[in-house]
């Protein structure tokens, strides 16, 4: 699955996702409170946290509909396999 960076990285941006509750791959993060600003900040928060750039093609609602397909974005972009 994904790597801690990744999930402490992303809960800070999910206001409706507990601290206890379990950060399911298949959720969407929609539903879990990530609005349009909040997708923004978390783009930065990963480039930052992964030292990666999001490409034209990565930046879309898909990208950024559930963790997974989050996760599958950034491990095609270079992040370190877990």
């Amino acid at each position: 699955m994904w790597d801690k960076k990744f999930e402490n990285t992303i809960r800070r941006h999910l206001p409706y996702l507990e601290a206890g509750d379990e950060l399911r791959p298949d959720v969407s993060l929609r539903e879990l409170g990530l609005d349009s600003m909040g997708t923004v900040d978390l783009l930065a928060s990963l480039e930052e946290t992964y030292g990666v750039e999001f490409i034209h093609d990565f930046l879309n609602s898909e990208t950024f509909s559930t963790a997974e397909t989050l996760w599958n974005a950034i491990s095609k972009l270079g992040a370190p396999a877990v």
